[in-house]
């Protein structure tokens, strides 16, 4: 019976204009929650669902066709194996990698601009 007076209370406080830090942090990742959509995803043998944001889609659903496609291709390597080592080599091998659609690559520009960088440090330095 005194929680009910604090409930009303942390209410009628997140009403205000006057919000607290706190308050309007919760308030924004809902709005932020709102904006992702859930999808179902399976990896291996499990079905999993997340949120994402509608433009990452295609992102996620060809990393997890990467996924599964190296799983099923370790499980023909490696007979005798559980999921979990399966999901553990996709793992290394995927975090080993250089993907280039994750826009990690640098520009030519950039590349140009780090060569000319390059040639100035190393005649600064001789």
């Amino acid at each position: 019976m005194k929680l009910w007076p604090r409930i009303k209370f942390f209410k009628t406080s997140y009403l205000r204009t006057n919000l607290p830090g706190g308050i309007f942090k919760v308030k924004t990742r809902i709005r932020d929650m709102q904006e992702l959509i859930p999808i179902n995803i399976v990896i291996g043998d499990r079905s999993y669902r997340i949120r994402i944001k509608p433009e990452d889609e295609g992102t996620v659903r060809s990393t997890l066709k990467t996924i599964n496609d190296k799983i099923i291709e370790f499980k023909t390597q490696f007979a005798g194996k559980d999921m979990q080592d399966y999901a553990s080599m996709v793992l290394l091998w995927y975090a080993t990698q250089t993907n280039p659609q994750s826009g990690n690559d640098a520009s030519p520009e950039f590349s140009t601009i780090l060569g000319k960088l390059e040639e100035q440090l190393d005649r600064a330095l001789i």
